[in-house]
């Protein structure tokens, strides 16, 4: 599945900010109103702490919409690191505008530079074994698309973005379809040409899957040996995908039993925002 880019995302910004304006400033910043309409001012944004960097288009897009005349000058772009006390954008514009812009903007650089710290510190982790961490679905709401593009800033990469785009055939699934065959087979026959993947338990329904012809099969929570196993079984006829119990410490053992991927939910949903800081001069 290919990753997010910033070109496929345009409308997304642009609706990602919207609602994050409508629940900020509602019917209008009422503080700001304090400050006289005409003055202008310069500000700059930094991080107190190291970081990888992302966020831009997004926080752009909430000065646009909140006074065109606010400019921006990144001094970074989206996948660098930044040190400590790193001034990385200065911007110019009515005072009024760059206060009631600030919060919003810097909630989305806060949390995306967040998703993208952390996935470049989980694919450092894995650096030289050829296996790609993957994101998963769990991300926080209304933010799917800006916390995928981020994963990928930092070096990892997209699984499906829902629901929608491919099969994903779990326990679940496989019980209510009555096998792993059959879900499979209904799964080619409902949307031909999309990826089918196969969640299983065990080496025995590796073998099934195998068998059933899926692109993809999940192995949930083999153990090492196990997955070695299987990707001894499997031979290349399927992509082989671990998920499941990984964690920091055991991550490069996985990836070194010759898995092609390996699912994270913690690149998207075990974040700490990124530290940051906006200074306004007159």
């Amino acid at each position: 599945m290919p990753n997010l880019t910033l070109d496929s995302l345009h409308h997304v910004i642009e609706n990602d900010v919207r609602r994050a304006l409508a629940e900020d400033v509602g019917s209008g910043d009422i503080t700001a109103e304090l400050i006289p309409a005409d003055r202008h001012a310069s500000a700059r944004i930094l991080t107190r702490e190291a970081a990888v960097f992302c966020g831009s288009a997004w926080a752009s897009e909430v000065f646009r919409q909140v006074d065109p005349q606010i400019s921006c000058q990144w001094l970074v772009k989206d996948g660098d690191a930044m040190k400590a006390d790193q001034v990385f954008c200065v911007l110019n514009g009515p005072a009024r505008g760059l206060l009631t812009a600030e919060r919003s903007a810097m909630n989305f650089i806060q949390t995306l530079s967040a998703t993208a710290t952390r996935s470049r510190h989980f694919a450092d982790l894995v650096t030289g074994t050829g296996v790609q961490l993957l994101d998963t679905r769990k991300t926080l709401p209304g933010l799917r698309m800006a916390q995928k593009y981020a994963v990928t800033c930092g070096g990892c990469h997209n699984h499906r973005i829902g629901l929608f785009d491919a099969f994903l055939i779990k326990e679940n699934h496989i019980a209510a379809c009555g096998g792993i065959p059959e879900a499979v087979q209904q799964a080619r026959s409902l949307s031909p040409g999309k990826l089918v993947e196969v969640e299983v338990e065990n080496l025995d329904e590796l073998q099934q899957a195998l068998t059933a012809g899926a692109d993809i099969i999940m192995l949930d929570e083999l153990s090492l040996d196990e997955m070695r196993e299987a990707v001894r079984l499997t031979g290349g006829r399927a992509a082989l995908e671990a998920s499941g119990g990984i964690t920091e410490a055991t991550l490069r053992a996985v990836a070194q039993t010759g898995v092609d991927f390996i699912s994270i939910g913690s690149l998207t949903k075990d974040v700490k925002a990124v530290d940051l800081s906006m200074r306004l001069s007159m």
